[in-house]
């Protein structure tokens, strides 16, 4: 890439990891870390630009599970988990139990204490929350993971259950215009509701 003449000199320097990389305190510590940062075997992860999309998703699902979660849970968008030193992931939703809340400044919440993650996929994101995500949550012990994506503007939820002898996510579900679970409690759900209040006709 050329600079002109007289351009300023890009002013934003990213910290230099540390010999066996940063740790899940240090996302608490880092100065001018980009919104939304995850730590992810002991790397820095930015969240790149976000999708109508996915603001449409993450908002449906925390609001629907909100109106049916059990008492003794939250739901929460966008606040990392503790999974282990190295990796401090941001789930895009996450139900969780109450206890785990203890101070409305706390920015973790421990992964033991999860009972659902979702992931609304991005281009950027894609691979993580195909592979890399759900191998840790389920090795944390988290029962229950969905992940979303965009099939031409429509959402589809590839739901998983943790098996206890393997310790791994099996699938029990692909759902489409609705989703209808029973655990981790009973979710009915419209998923066309994620899609466009007002669909524009084309042009001619």
């Amino acid at each position: 890439m050329s600079v002109e003449p007289g351009a300023p000199e890009p002013t934003t320097t990213w910290p230099t990891p540390p010999p066996g990389g940063w740790t899940a305190d240090d996302l608490d510590t880092l100065p001018n870390l980009p919104p939304h940062t995850e730590l992810i075997d002991g790397s820095l992860v930015f969240a790149g630009p976000q999708s109508i999309f996915h603001e449409r998703a993450i908002d449906f699902l925390k609001w629907q599970l909100l109106s049916v979660v059990p008492e003794d849970f939250e739901v929460f968008r966008e606040l990392t988990i503790d999974i282990d030193r190295q990796n401090r992931p941001e789930p895009d939703v996450v139900v969780v139990r109450a206890d785990a809340v203890v101070d409305s400044a706390q920015t973790r919440l421990p992964a033991a204490a999860v009972l659902l993650a979702i992931e609304v996929v991005s281009p950027d994101s894609l691979s993580r929350d195909r592979e890399a995500k759900p191998l840790k949550y389920a090795r944390a012990g988290i029962p229950h993971y969905w992940r979303v994506e965009n099939n031409g503007g429509s959402a589809v939820v590839y739901v998983f259950e943790r098996e206890p002898a393997s310790g791994q996510y099996t699938s029990t579900g692909i759902f489409h215009d609705r989703m209808k679970v029973s655990v981790p409690f009973v979710v009915d759900l419209d998923l066309t509701e994620i899609a466009p209040r007002r669909r524009h006709a084309p042009r001619p």
